[in-house]
């Protein structure tokens, strides 16, 4: 099936003509749409089953607390590095068959996680722990980075609205595999949930066979690096950076903290992460579209939203300057208005990224989206790495209370720079030419 004759991304700054503006999507549109959100919605839910029942089973194996860590951050690890090796390559391994190819190797290592509890107790079952979630990891960077890339590519002149749109799916999965998973955990025990899930994955290879157009396209010559050199280019990585790393970060402490202070069962915990989640997939569509429909406001939607996120964060311990004691309401509308303001940081940095590669003189084509998708890829799974890790040290060494502080700090840190970025750019240029000049 080909692609689509109207797969150019429009220029920055050209005229709209009617060609741009809204119609009624093709066929092919209609069943990539249909094929993404499906691959994001069973990728999610198989990655986040793990939370209810895997920490427990592991301990069970031997495997301490710092160890059950390393297993998930490893993830993150081989995500990163996955992202970045799949955006550079994606054209000459071809973006459908990376996508195909992921989803398979995805579903094989989920059944085969499922498998782990046979293994013997120790450094055994530690080390499989650690080959099939790695392994996992480089699956699901195949099929998330050509997902983004094929979106940018069939989508090219709503892609921030379609994006949002499919992180419905995205939260979705996130929402279901914590419930489905401990329910299927607690009625069959320990294989069921990963045998399900991964057979559901498995059945995706043929439809996304079937279903996903083919798309033709050259390799380029342009590199991370050169995407990189753009000033602008890297304060939205730093933005994404923080984003997830906060996200992580609320991962990793939140239950243990609401537990302690609320006396909550881990239930209610589940409950109260609905907070964070449902705001998120309900602002993605609509930033999505109003950023399409109005370019210029991602930026503003960028600083806004971190700004608000940063708030959000400073609340949720909250910070100890100032001097509110923690409440269980004010921690889920605290949430709440981080999962909202996520979604207007997050949605416009990936069109964006798009943008200023567009101005830096990349081609427009699938290689330039796929290294776009590759560096969003591996900039968030370095924040899923960083959040936990850093977040969960200042937290045992002080508190929930400043480990939410800093990541609050940080968070504004990023969308302060970003709201001056064109002073830096300025700057920065102007000391490039002075050092010709010298």
């Amino acid at each position: 099936m080909a692609a689509p004759d109207d797969v150019s991304p429009r220029k920055p700054g050209r005229a709209e003509s009617s060609s741009d503006r809204p119609r009624r999507m093709t066929r092919t549109q209609t069943l990539t749409l249909i094929s993404i959100a499906s691959v994001n919605f069973s990728s999610m839910i198989c990655y986040s089953i793990l939370g209810p029942f895997f920490p427990n089973e592991a301990v069970k194996k031997g495997a301490s607390q710092t160890v059950v860590g390393l297993i998930f951050g490893s993830y993150a690890v081989c995500n990163l590095i996955g992202s970045l090796i799949m955006g550079k390559y994606i054209v000459q391994i071809g973006a459908k068959f990376m996508l195909i190819a992921g989803l398979f190797v995805s579903s094989v290592c989920t059944i085969t996680f499922g498998l782990l509890d046979r293994a013997p107790a120790g450094a055994a079952f530690i080390t499989l722990c650690f080959i099939v979630r790695s392994i996992d990891a480089l699956g699901f960077a195949a099929a998330m980075t050509s997902s983004f890339a094929m979106t940018a590519k069939i989508f090219p002149n709503n892609v921030a609205t379609v994006l949002g749109s499919l992180e419905i799916f995205t939260g979705l999965g996130l929402i279901l595999g914590p419930p489905v998973g401990g329910w299927f955990y607690h009625s069959f025990g320990y294989e069921v949930p990963f045998m399900l899930l991964g057979f559901l994955l498995l059945i995706m290879v043929p439809f996304n066979i079937y279903v996903l157009p083919s798309i033709e396209a050259d390799p380029s010559k342009d590199s991370f690096l050169r995407l990189l050199s753009h000033v602008r280019v890297v304060l939205i990585c730093f933005v994404i950076f923080t984003l997830s790393a906060g996200l992580g970060f609320i991962d990793a402490t939140l239950s243990l903290f609401a537990m302690k202070t609320f006396n909550l069962s881990s239930g209610y915990v589940g409950l109260i992460m609905l907070g964070l989640s449902l705001p998120y997939c309900l602002a993605s569509p609509l930033i999505g579209y109003f950023t399409d429909k109005y370019p210029v406001s991602r930026n503003g939607f960028t600083v806004t939203g971190g700004i608000i996120t940063a708030a959000g964060f400073f609340l949720l311990g909250p910070a100890p300057f100032l001097h509110i004691s923690s409440q269980l309401w004010l921690m889920i509308i605290t949430l709440g208005l981080i999962g909202f303001s996520l979604g207007m940081t997050a949605i416009p940095t990936f069109p964006e990224i798009i943008k200023y590669a567009q101005e830096q003189g990349f081609e427009e084509g699938l290689s330039t989206l796929g290294m776009v998708s590759g560096l969003f890829g591996a900039f968030w799974s370095l924040g899923m790495f960083y959040g936990p890790i850093v977040g969960g040290l200042i937290t045992q060494n002080l508190n929930f209370e400043w480990g939410a502080t800093v990541q609050g700090g940080m968070t504004f840190l990023a969308v302060s720079l970003s709201y001056y970025d064109e002073r830096l750019v300025l700057s920065f240029t102007h000391l490039l030419h002075v050092g010709k000049v010298s």
